[in-house]
């Protein structure tokens, strides 16, 4: 703008933001649907621009245009939709030269030289204006009464899909949680006992059919009973968590990890051997063994048994041949003195 004089705000602008940002809008793609509703506006109002604006704390983002696609946003203080949520419904200046409020906007002064003005408020749930269907034209003038009227209600059409696509996204992230739910251990992130059984059998099918390895480390936390006994569940928890948290680091993007019960874990390692299970099985021991965990003051250390089994794929492949195997692997590391590896 020509001067520095900074646009009002309207009461309440902190809430007005919030309710704007509350519908993750901004920043997000353009959507046929709106462009669609921008030039229907254009359309009626007979103009060669319009625009879906969403006032933001600093700046006026654009979440569809129509005419001009040079910018998807341009500062607070030098937009005229900043303006026009200060009205009561909507806000039309015939020629923006004249006018004090916008003849120093940037999109004044300069291309493409926006001479005409219009805008209908998007208004939220909670009745805040959260930004503006408008109007412009590089020629002075002032769409009719009727046309007015019709912005308005095609405002209104544009603030039920912006409210459409916030309910999208809330019942896909609840979905979301709800998998998350199903398939993953609450306390320790990892995967349940369900989904890692499913998991096993879809690895090993595709161990038989591309015949290519497959390894499984079962591993149980030493004394683990004696912790929960000694200084409560609390810290059994959080021994359980530190421990989700060191396979989730260790692990690579293929592997995947599973709580099979109580302290017991599993782990499948596809197109690994037992030789390279191992390994992965003697890392994971070293981290437990050498990391604290603390709850409400307490600390503690803890180890773990591994058992380790690996199938080299093709018919052999067998899901509950191999749990099998690693669970007596497990039971021959416990009987060897626990905090150690032993190899199906």
């Amino acid at each position: 703008m020509l001067d520095d004089h900074r646009i009002p705000r309207p009461d309440a602008d902190d809430a007005r933001v919030a309710a704007l940002r509350g519908y993750g809008l901004l920043d997000t793609a353009a959507e046929e649907d709106f462009d669609f509703l921008t030039e229907l506006a254009a359309t009626i109002c007979g103009v060669p621009y319009a625009f879906v604006s969403l006032v933001d704390a600093d700046r006026v983002w654009y979440k569809s245009t129509y005419g001009n696609k040079a910018a998807m946003q341009s500062p607070r203080d030098d937009d005229y939709c900043s303006w026009a949520i200060l009205e009561a419904s909507h806000l039309c200046i015939p020629d923006l030269t004249r006018d004090a409020r916008t003849s120093g906007i940037s999109l004044t002064t300069g291309a493409p030289f926006y001479k005409m003005y219009c805008g209908a408020n998007l208004f939220s749930a909670s009745g805040h204006s959260i930004g503006v269907l408008c109007v412009l034209d590089t020629k002075p003038g002032a769409p009719s009464a009727r046309q007015v009227a019709l912005l308005e209600r095609l405002s209104r059409q544009v603030m039920a899909l912006i409210e459409l696509r916030a309910k999208e996204r809330a019942l896909v992230a609840a979905l979301g949680r709800m998998e998350q739910l199903a398939t993953h251990d609450e306390l320790t992130g990892l995967l349940n006992r369900r989904a890692l059984m499913a998991l096993l059998q879809r690895e090993v099918a595709h161990s038989r059919r591309l015949q290519t390895p497959l390894a499984v480390l079962m591993f149980d936390l030493d004394h683990f009973k004696s912790i929960n006994d000694t200084h409560g569940h609390a810290l059994g928890d959080a021994v359980l968590r530190g421990v989700g948290t060191i396979l989730r680091e260790r692990m690579r993007v293929s592997d995947s990890a599973g709580r099979y019960g109580g302290e017991e874990f599993c782990v499948m390692l596809p197109g690994a051997d037992a030789h390279g299970a191992c390994q992965l099985a003697d890392e994971l021991r070293i981290a437990i063994a050498g990391a604290v965990y603390a709850a409400a003051g307490v600390q503690v250390t803890a180890t773990a048994s591994f058992g380790v089994a690996a199938c080299a794929g093709g018919r052999d492949a067998d899901a509950d041949q191999l749990l099998l195997q690693a669970d007596r692997a497990l039971y021959q590391a416990k009987v060897a003195g626990r905090n150690c590896i032993c190899r199906a």
